[in-house]
């Protein structure tokens, strides 16, 4: 079973760090510097567990360009099981039920092979590819259609 929550305790952090630490940082060779950034305790992070074992974390924030989706990991053994879809979903449902006032964008920066799991949801690629901490990347939109009423 995926459960997804949201992060309200400090100590619970170590768990999201835990993850990223394994995919992008080790598996994935991102810098330590380029993967942990100022909004560490401004976002909205989400941990993600399969049968009570913490094995996917995702987090958003608002930028000057709208609400930003970042930083989706799902630990290796537990890909292809449902964990980046409930978060995706976990996520896009917080956004939506937290704003106040109405969300002008909602975006991401995807890596290649996360580009069919945010086009499930409706979002579309805008842009030229480029790269970011060495990963292929394109910026993909969320149309304001897909926006629950």
């Amino acid at each position: 079973m995926i459960t997804v929550t949201q992060i309200v305790r400090p100590a619970e952090m170590q768990h999201v760090f835990a993850i990223r630490e394994e995919v992008f940082v080790k598996e994935q060779h991102v810098r330590k510097e380029d993967e942990y950034d100022e909004f560490e305790t401004t976002s909205h992070h989400f941990l993600a567990l399969y049968d009570g074992t913490p094995c996917g974390t995702a987090r958003w924030r608002t930028t000057s360009n709208g609400v930003k989706l970042e930083r989706f990991a799902v630990l290796a053994a537990y890909r292809g099981k449902g964990v980046g879809q409930r978060l995706v979903q976990a996520v896009l449902d917080d956004i939506f039920s937290q704003q106040p006032e109405p969300i002008e964008s909602v975006y991401l920066n995807a890596q290649l092979t996360a580009m069919p799991l945010y086009a499930k949801f409706g979002f579309k690629a805008v842009g030229p590819m480029f790269e970011e901490c060495g990963i292929q990347h394109y910026k993909m939109v969320l149309p304001a259609s897909s926006f629950p009423d």
